[in-house]
C-alpha cells in the first residue's frame, strides 16, 4: 500500500511538472511578443494591459506547476522560489508596457519597463537554473550534460547581452566621442526594439530547447514506468 501511494504521488507530481513545462515552452515566446508588440504597435491597444498582464501571469502559472515536485529538496526549492519571486514581479511590472507606449513621456512608466526588461533577464537566467536542477534530479545522466551545457551557453548569452547594453547606454552619456561612433550610435538608438527582440531570441530558444528535453524524458520515463 505503501510504496503505491508514493507512486502515485510520485505520478501526479510529475503530472503538474509536464503541465508547468508545457505552459512555460509555449508562454515564453507568447510573453515576448506580446510584450513588443505592445509597446511598439496598435494592434494590441483595444485589449488594454490585460495581454502583458495574462502572458507574464501563465509563466508564473507554469512555475507553480513545478513547486508540488520534490518539496523535500531544500536546493531545488530555493532556486524555484528565487524564479517564482521574479514571475510575480514581472506580472505586477507588465501593465507598464502599455502604459508607457500611451505615454511614453512618462519619466516613471520608461523606468518601469526599462525595470521589467532587466526583471525578465534575470527571470530567464533563473529558469535556466531551475530546469538545470530539474534535470539534476531526473535518472538521465545524457540530459543533465546537456542540460548543464545550454544552462552555461545561456549564462554566456544573458552576461553578453548585459555588457553590451550596459556599454551601448555609458556611451550615450560621453558627449566627445568621434562621428563614426556617433553614427553608430545613433543607428542602435533607432533599431535598439528591433535589436534586443533579435539578441534575446538565442537564449530564449535555447531555454525552450532545455524544456522541451525535459518535458520528453519525464514522459518517456512515466510510459516506461506503466508498461
Amino acid at each position: 500500500m505503501f510504496p503505491n501511494a508514493q507512486k502515485a504521488e510520485l505520478l501526479r507530481s510529475l503530472g503538474q511538472v509536464v503541465r508547468g513545462l508545457s505552459v512555460l515552452f509555449w508562454s515564453l515566446p507568447v510573453t515576448l511578443l506580446v510584450c513588443v508588440k505592445t509597446a511598439t504597435s496598435e494592434l494590441l491597444n483595444p485589449f488594454g494591459i490585460l495581454p502583458p498582464l495574462i502572458a507574464t501571469g501563465m509563466l508564473a502559472y507554469g512555475l507553480w506547476q513545478l513547486s508540488a515536485f520534490q518539496m523535500q529538496e531544500r536546493v531545488w526549492r530555493l532556486i524555484l522560489d528565487r524564479t517564482k519571486f521574479l514571475s510575480v514581479a514581472n506580472v505586477g511590472l507588465s501593465p507598464f508596457v502599455y502604459w508607457w507606449h500611451e505615454l511614453p513621456d512618462v519619466p516613471m512608466y520608461g523606468l518601469a519597463v526599462g525595470i521589467l526588461m532587466l526583471s525578465s533577464l534575470l527571470f530567464l537566467f533563473n529558469l535556466n537554473q531551475v530546469m538545470g536542477r530539474l534535470a539534476a534530479m531526473l535518472p538521465d545522466e545524457t540530459l543533465r550534460l546537456e542540460t548543464r551545457f545550454f544552462t552555461s551557453l545561456n549564462l554566456y548569452l544573458l552576461v553578453g547581452l548585459v555588457s553590451a547594453s550596459a556599454v551601448f547606454l555609458s556611451l550615450q552619456e560621453i558627449a566627445n566621442l568621434p562621428r563614426v561612433v556617433i553614427a553608430v550610435l545613433n543607428v542602435l538608438d533607432a533599431t535598439k526594439h528591433i535589436l534586443l527582440v533579435f539578441l534575446i531570441l538565442l537564449p530564449l530558444a535555447v531555454t525552450m530547447t532545455m524544456i522541451w528535453k525535459i518535458k520528453e524524458v519525464i514522459l518517456g520515463s512515466v510510459f516506461e514506468s506503466d508498461s
